[in-house]
C-alpha cells in the first residue's frame, strides 16, 4: 500500500482554508490537540486520483511566520522540525482572490523553507464581479509554482488542486527570496556555520528564538548573535524585500479595474457598522435567534423526550424484574435522555453561529465590539473570546493567544466563563419551559426574551468583571486592535453543516461520557442504602398510608387524571363506545381509581426509599447550605455534581427523579410534578426557577475550565480565584433573588 501524502494546508486567517479543507476531506475528518499543548488539530483523508491518499493537515491560520501567537508559533515549529511526524510532504498555501498581495507574504516564506508548495487561490468566483485580471500562467513562473483556482462555494478548482497534490513531485523547492541580501555579511557568517543547512530555516529559527535540529550540531556560541533591536530590524527589512519580490510578481500578472467592479460590501458595512444603527440590527439578530431556538427546536425536543421515556418503560415492562433493568431503564437511560432531549437547541445554536461566521458578518460584530470594550479596558480582541465562550469557554480561552497584551489577556481568560456557554442551555431551557409562562407579547415569547436575557446578563457581568480587573491589577496595558474584514458571501450550507455536525458530536459525546458515568453512581446511591428506614421502607409507608391516606400530592394526581378520563369520555367518541352507562362509567372509574392509588402507593414508597438512600442522605447533608436558595437536598445533588460539567445538571435530575419511578414520564413532567416540603406547591415555581438560573449565570461550574486556566496561566492562583469568586458571586445573587422573590 502507497503511503499517504502529508499535506499541511497553511493560510492566513478568512482565506477559506477550513472550506477547503472541509472540501477535500469530507467526513473524514478528527480533531484533537497537538502533543503537550491545547491547540486544535485537526487532519483528514482526502482520496487522490490514482488511487493515492493524502493526509491533509489544517493547521491554525496564521500571517506568517513571524511569530505573534501560540497557535502562529505552532506552524512555524512544525515546519522547522523534518523530525517531526507531521512533517509535511507538500504545503498548500491557500490565499483569495481579493487579499493577494498580504497572503503571498506566507507563501514566499513557506516556499523558501525549501518545502515543495503549491498556491490555491480560493473565491476564484469574485474574480469578474471585482473587476479582477489574473494572468495564471504568468503568476506560475513569477512564483515558481502551480496554482489551482479555487471556489469552494461553487465547488470548483478541487479535483485539479487534487490533480496537482497528487503529482506534488513535480513541484519546485526552490526559493522565492534571497534572504542574503538583507545581512550580506551576517548571513556569510550563518552559512560558514551550518554550511548544509537551508540558510533561511536557520534564520527563521534564530529570529524566533526556536530549536533546530540538525546533524551538524554546533554549539549556540559559535553562531553569530544578533541583539534584539538588531533582530527586529532585520525582520523588518525581510518584510521590506518580500514585497518587493511579491509586488513585481503581480505588477503584470494581477490587475483591478474598479470601474467594472460590483458589490455592495461598501453600503452594507456602513449598515452592520453603524454606531447606532449596527447594535439595533445585532440585537434583533440575537432576538430572532434565540426565539427560533424555542420555536423551531420544540417539536425534535419533545419528541426525543418522548422517545426516551418510551424506552424507559419498554425496558422496564419487556425486561426481567432486577438490578440491571433498573439500572438501564432508571440510569443509563433517563441520564443520556436528560442530554439528548437538547440536541435540537444545541444544533439551532451552532447553526446561527456558524451562519454569522460564514457569511463573513461576525467579524463585524467584532469591530462593533471595540466600541464597547474601551472603556472597560479591553479591544475588539478580547471579542472573538468572548462570542467563542457562547459556545464552549474552553476554546475561548485558548483564542485568547492571539492578544499580545499580558494584562488584556490575562483579563480575557478570566471573565469568559460569565459568557454563556452551550452547556448552561440545557439548564436554561429546562428552568425556562417551567417556571417561564409560554406567552408572548408583541409576537415575542417571553421565554425566548428570558434566555436572550440570561445571554446579555452574562456578557454584561463579563463586562464589568473587566473594569473591575482591569483597575486592580497594576500591569501595564496599551493595546491596539486591527480587525480584518472579510467579504460578505452566502454560507455555504456544506460547511455550515460540517461545523454544526462536529460541533453537537463534540458536545454530546463529551457531555454523554460524563453523564453515563455519573448515571451509574448516582443510580446505584438512590437504589441501596444502610438505614432500617431505606430497608423497612415498604412497611413504613404502607402503615403510615393506613393510618393517614396518601400524600396531598398524590391525591391530587389521582383527582386530575380521573377528572380527564371523566371529560375524555364525554367528548371522545372513541371512550365513549368504549364505556357506556352509568353504571359501567362508575366500575370502570371505581378500577382505574384503584390502579392509580396502588401506583401512588408504589411511587412514594420509592420516593421514600429514595430519601432514605446514600444519596438521600449526601443530599440531606448539604442541604442546609441550598434550602435559603429555594432548592432541596435532589438539586443540591445535581448542583454539586454539576461541578464536573454544566450539563450536568439536567441528567442528574433525570436519573433521581426515575429512581424506582414506573411512569413513562418526560423529563419536563417529571420535574413539574416534583413538591415542595410542604407538599402542596411545585419545587420549580418562579422564585426557585430565577434563583437557579442566576446562579448558573454566574457559577464556575466546569472543571474542564479550570484546568485550561492554570495551563494557559501557567498558575492555579488565577483559576481558584475564578472559582471562589464566580462561586460566592452566584450564591449571593441566587440568595437574594429567591427571598426577594418568594
Amino acid at each position: 500500500m502507497n503511503k499517504s501524502i502529508r499535506v499541511a494546508l497553511i493560510g492566513n486567517p478568512n482565506t477559506g482554508k477550513t472550506s477547503i479543507f472541509n472540501q477535500l476531506t469530507g467526513l473524514k475528518q478528527k480533531v484533537g490537540n497537538y502533543p503537550g499543548i491545547t491547540v486544535e488539530k485537526k487532519e483528514g483523508i482526502c482520496k487522490l486520483p490514482n488511487r493515492a491518499k493524502a493526509l491533509i493537515f489544517d493547521l491554525p491560520g496564521t500571517y506568517s511566520l513571524n511569530t505573534n501567537s501560540l497557535d502562529e508559533r505552532v506552524v512555524a515549529e512544525l515546519l522547522l522540525d523534518q523530525k517531526d511526524g507531521d512533517y509535511p510532504d507538500l504545503a498548500v498555501v491557500v490565499t483569495e482572490v481579493e487579499n493577494l498581495k498580504r497572503n503571498l507574504f506566507l507563501f514566499t516564506q513557506v516556499k523558501d523553507l525549501r518545502i515543495p508548495t503549491l498556491l490555491v487561490i480560493n473565491m476564484a468566483d469574485l474574480i469578474p464581479k471585482k473587476g479582477i485580471s489574473l494572468n495564471v500562467d504568468a503568476l506560475e513562473k513569477k512564483l515558481d509554482t502551480k496554482i489551482a483556482l479555487v471556489s469552494t462555494r461553487k465547488g470548483s478548482g478541487i479535483l485539479y488542486l487534487k490533480e496537482l497534490i497528487a503529482n506534488y513531485h513535480n513541484l519546485s523547492a526552490g526559493p522565492t527570496t534571497v534572504i542574503s541580501k538583507i545581512a550580506p555579511e551576517y548571513f556569510s557568517k550563518l552559512r560558514q556555520a551550518l554550511p548544509q543547512e537551508n540558510l533561511y530555516r536557520l534564520w527563521l529559527a534564530i529570529a524566533q528564538k526556536m530549536s533546530l535540529e540538525t546533524k551538524n550540531a554546533i554549539p549556540p556560541a559559535s553562531l553569530p548573535i544578533l541583539s534584539h533591536k538588531d533582530l527586529k530590524q532585520l525582520q523588518h527589512r525581510e518584510t521590506v524585500l518580500r514585497y518587493q519580490f511579491i509586488n513585481n510578481a503581480l505588477k503584470e500578472t494581477y490587475l483591478v479595474d474598479f470601474k467594472t467592479a460590483k458589490g455592495f460590501r461598501a453600503v452594507l458595512d456602513k449598515i452592520f457598522t453603524h454606531k447606532v444603527f449596527g447594535y439595533i440590527l445585532f440585537f434583533m439578530i440575537l432576538l430572532t435567534i434565540f426565539q427560533a431556538i424555542f420555536d423551531w427546536s420544540s417539536y425534535p425536543s419533545d419528541f426525543i423526550d418522548a422517545q426516551f421515556s418510551e424506552i424507559s418503560g419498554w425496558i422496564k415492562s419487556n425486561f426481567p424484574a432486577g438490578i440491571l433493568t433498573d439500572l438501564l431503564a432508571e440510569g443509563v437511560i433517563s441520564g443520556i435522555g436528560g442530554i439528548a432531549v437538547f440536541i435540537p437547541q444545541i444544533a439551532f445554536l451552532f447553526f446561527f453561529i456558524s451562519l454569522l461566521e460564514e457569511s463573513g458578518y461576525m467579524s463585524r460584530v467584532v469591530f462593533l465590539m471595540d466600541r464597547l470594550m474601551r472603556p472597560f479596558g479591553l479591544s475588539g480582541k478580547s471579542v472573538v473570546p468572548l462570542i467563542s465562550g457562547t459556545a464552549c469557554a474552553i476554546p475561548a480561552v485558548m483564542a485568547t493567544r492571539t492578544i499580545e497584551n499580558w494584562k488584556e489577556r490575562l483579563i480575557t481568560i478570566l471573565v469568559i466563563p460569565f459568557t454563556t456557554c452551550s452547556a448552561r442551555l440545557p439548564v436554561y431551557l429546562i428552568l425556562i419551559a417551567l417556571v417561564i409562562p409560554d406567552d408572548s407579547i408583541l409576537g415575542l415569547s417571553y421565554q425566548a426574551l428570558t434566555l436572550m436575557l440570561l445571554y446579555l446578563l452574562g456578557f454584561g457581568m463579563a463586562i464589568f468583571s473587566a473594569m473591575v480587573l482591569n483597575r486592580i491589577l497594576k500591569m501595564e496595558n496599551r493595546v491596539f486592535f486591527i480587525a480584518e474584514m472579510p467579504n460578505y458571501r452566502l454560507p455555504l450550507l456544506k460547511n455550515v453543516g460540517y461545523t454544526v455536525l462536529e460541533k453537537t458530536k463534540s458536545f454530546v459525546i463529551g457531555a454523554g461520557k460524563i453523564i453515563l458515568a455519573l448515571a451509574i453512581i448516582l443510580w446505584f446511591l438512590g437504589s441501596n442504602g444502610f438505614s432500617k428506614n431505606f430497608r423497612n421502607a415498604e412497611t413504613i409507608v404502607s402503615e403510615r398510608i393506613e393510618k393517614q391516606g396518601l400524600t396531598p400530592y398524590s391525591k391530587n394526581y389521582i383527582k386530575n387524571n380521573i377528572d380527564l378520563y371523566l371529560k375524555n369520555i364525554h367528548t371522545s367518541p372513541t371512550d365513549r363506545d368504549q364505556v357506556s352507562g352509568k353504571r359501567a362509567i362508575q366500575d370502570s372509574v371505581r378500577i382505574r381509581t384503584r390502579n392509580l392509588e396502588e401506583n401512588a402507593k408504589r411511587q412514594e414508597i420509592a420516593s421514600y426509599k429514595l430519601e432514605h438512600s446514600y444519596m438521600g442522605y449526601a443530599g440531606k447533608g448539604i442541604e442546609p447550605l441550598v434550602k435559603p436558595l429555594g432548592y432541596d437536598w435532589k438539586i443540591g445533588i445535581a448542583v454539586l455534581t454539576s461541578f464536573a460539567a454544566r450539563e450536568v445538571f439536567v441528567g442528574t435530575l433525570a436519573t433521581i427523579y426515575s429512581v424506582g419511578n414506573d411512569q413513562e414520564e418526560t423529563i419536563k413532567n417529571r420535574m413539574a410534578g416534583e413538591l415542595d416540603e410542604s407538599g402542596e406547591k411545585p419545587l420549580f415555581n418562579l422564585a426557585s426557577g430565577i434563583s437557579l438560573m442566576l446562579f448558573y449565570a454566574f457559577a464556575m461550574q466546569c472543571m474542564s475550565t479550570l484546568a485550561v486556566v492554570k495551563k494557559e496561566t501557567n498558575s492555579w492562583r488565577w483559576p481558584l480565584v475564578q472559582l471562589l469568586f464566580m462561586s460566592a458571586f452566584a450564591y449571593l445573587v441566587a440568595l437574594t433573588a429567591f427571598q426577594l422573590l418568594k
